[in-house]
């Protein structure tokens, strides 16, 4: 069975999402980023797997559920850090952050996973959300420039450069901004991401 990696931040205001600032506050952010921490966390928890692990910078809280392993980030940029999240992992593993709060059980487990070396799941905003190494190699992710438009498309191509056969997952929003924030409401109305949103904006969850 897989490995299902979370890497997050301990949702502290002005540490997180601090691009949805304005129109929300700091706290109101960290409120937002710990109720798409939580709904990531309840998906992978109801994802069939051999371990569950959360590989956090911070400390972990109340929004944890039983069942996860709970590793330090180490330091670096964004790709070392993804990079030693694999390097813990001895068979398949399959990472996302915590900005996709629509995830689903579903999505963690395609059916024919064991169909590919690697899996991918772009981001509307250029990067990615997911990805997944039936082998875990760090190599495969140090040196990818994190963070620009360009980020999934150069992580997909040194995948495909080490000959690996890439499954594709469904096109998803990552939430940055306020924007992304009310679509991927929308998008999952039944999650606490979106409860919270609709408190905090008056909106009622719609879908789109």
């Amino acid at each position: 069975m897989t490995t299902l990696l979370v890497i997050a931040k301990e949702p502290l205001p002005g540490r997180v999402k601090t691009r949805l600032t304005p129109p929300f506050t700091p706290e109101e952010a960290a409120s937002l980023a710990g109720a798409a921490l939580a709904d990531t966390l309840a998906a992978v928890a109801a994802t069939p797997a051999a371990r569950r692990v959360l590989v956090l910078d911070g400390r972990p809280g109340p929004w944890l559920p039983a069942g996860f392993e709970v590793v330090p980030q180490c330091g670096g940029g964004l790709d070392e850090r993804l990079a030693d999240a694999f390097a813990g992992c001895t068979g398949p593993a399959l990472l996302i952050g915590m900005d996709t709060p629509q995830v689903t059980p579903g999505l963690l487990a395609p059916p024919d996973w064991e169909a590919y070396d690697a899996w991918f799941g772009p981001a509307v905003d250029g990067g990615f959300w997911a990805l997944g190494l039936a082998r875990p190699d760090p190599a495969l992710l140090r040196g990818v420039p994190m963070s620009v438009p360009g980020t999934g498309a150069a992580q997909y191509a040194r995948l495909a450069d080490a000959g690996l056969r890439i499954g594709r997952l469904p096109l998803l929003r990552d939430v940055d901004t306020a924007e992304d924030a009310r679509l991927v409401a929308a998008e999952a109305p039944g999650g606490r991401f979106a409860a919270l949103h609709a408190r905090l904006t008056g909106e009622g969850a719609v879908r789109v």
